[in-house]
């Protein structure tokens, strides 16, 4: 019998009883969906570069709109990807060029007088390399005439070594569409005008070509790491072979990036840290306020890694041996309960992403004494850490080498956020 449940996501499967399985079929069908994810990553991606390319060759409201949602369709797949990423050293090494954040906007472009200036802690913090061909780097002189793909990743993505000097990526392309949300807690996105892409007179915000150029080179230089990790997932593939060279150290990866990015990760530092510190900058899509879709696809992505099964954006099922199925083997009880705890992470995520797409926005959710926001929020968050709890058993249970999550002090030790 086939069960089923209703989230913001529409009509999914719940998992029904499991199959035996064997490591190695569960460790391919954990690559295989892998490859579906970061294909349809790929494709998505492909897709805005089109759209960018629009954009910038036919500069309207229209394009600029059409541009925007490519780049919210391009999140669905790439965020079911991130459970990925811890474990997998290929993914993880990877993954700061693609969907870094948060990143200090004005190294990239003009920003309101209420951001500030350069900081102690980031002297670029409003470097703009979009008004400025030329520019002093770490002490030397950089030749920006050119915004290429190469610039941007060679030259200043993490520039001087500085975290939040985040050049490449989706977070880079989505403020150069939204620009920056300065809404505070107030029902509203980033309002970029089109014609920061308009020629002539017609130009806003100045430079506006070359700031069509970074548009571009970033977009492209998304497509290009994209290509990059599907060729890993491929058979032959680097992030293939190291997964299946060891069956128990494979498993072992699979488990780690499931409670590393349920417990430290998303429950901590995306998710709890916003409600401590009252911040909208702490969303992760804070300029397009796409936040409660990253959260709920994230989740997402940990639950399909765990049942084993991928809807891929053409609705193909990419499916076989799971997770699920192995600790069903060995405590059906375990596999039981972590599956149950999986729907109710579903459940609580497609409330709160149900609340922002009815206008309760997420940077909303934040604002101090905001109770119903909160526990939208906090919902999720605990639902979190209750299945990360589960995730320890089914470790226990399948008798791998102890395992270390990603901690968050926002969950292990909240006291020191503030300090």
């Amino acid at each position: 019998m086939k069960l089923t449940m209703t989230t913001a996501l529409g009509t999914v499967l719940l998992a029904a009883a499991p199959a035996l399985a064997d490591k190695a079929a569960v460790l391919d069908n954990y690559a295989d969906i892998a490859l579906a994810k970061y294909t349809d990553s790929l494709t998505t991606a492909q897709t805005l570069l089109a759209a960018v390319t629009d954009l910038t060759e036919n500069p309207s409201a229209e394009a600029l709109q059409a541009a925007k949602e490519a780049w919210l369709a391009s999140r669905v797949p790439y965020q079911q990807t991130e459970v990925y990423r811890f474990g997998n050293a290929i993914v993880d090494d990877w993954e700061g060029k693609v969907n870094a954040w948060p990143l200090d906007e004005g190294l990239i472009d003009y920003v309101d007088a209420s951001y500030g200036g350069a900081t102690d802690e980031n002297e670029y913090a409003v470097l703009n390399v979009v008004a400025n061909a030329t520019f002093t780097l770490s002490g030397e002189t950089v030749d920006a005439s050119d915004i290429t793909p190469e610039l941007l990743e060679g030259a200043l993505h993490e520039a001087d070594g500085v975290e939040s000097n985040v050049a490449t990526g989706y977070h880079a392309i989505e403020f150069l569409l939204w620009g920056q949300d300065l809404n505070g807690h107030d029902a509203g996105a980033g309002n970029r005008p089109w014609t920061d892409y308009a020629a002539g007179d017609a130009c806003t915000g100045g430079n506006c070509d070359r700031r069509a150029d970074y548009l571009t080179a970033a977009t492209e230089l998304l497509v290009s790491d994209l290509e990059w990790m599907v060729a890993q997932w491929q058979d032959g593939g680097d992030a293939r072979t190291q997964l299946t060279a060891d069956e128990n150290a494979g498993i072992s990866t699979i488990l780690t990036g499931m409670g590393s990015l349920s417990y430290g990760e998303q429950a901590g530092e995306r998710m709890r840290l916003g409600v401590l510190l009252n911040d909208p900058e702490e969303e992760h899509d804070c300029f397009s306020d796409n936040t409660h879709n990253s959260h709920f696809y994230d989740a997402l992505g940990i639950r399909n890694v765990y049942l084993g099964s991928y809807t891929s954006i053409d609705g193909t099922i990419v499916s076989g041996e799971s997770l699920s199925s192995l600790v069903a083997a060995t405590d059906a009880g375990v596999d039981t309960e972590l599956r149950a705890k999986l729907d109710a992470t579903m459940l609580e995520m497609s409330e709160m992403k149900t609340a922002a797409e009815a206008g309760f926005a997420y940077d909303m959710m934040l604002e101090r004494g905001n109770d119903a926001g909160e526990a939208l929020i906090m919902g999720a968050v605990e639902a979190l850490v209750d299945q990360t709890r589960s995730i320890e058993r089914a470790v226990v249970a399948l008798g791998v080498d102890a395992i270390e999550f990603e901690g968050s002090d926002s969950l292990d030790n909240p006291d020191a956020v503030f300090q």
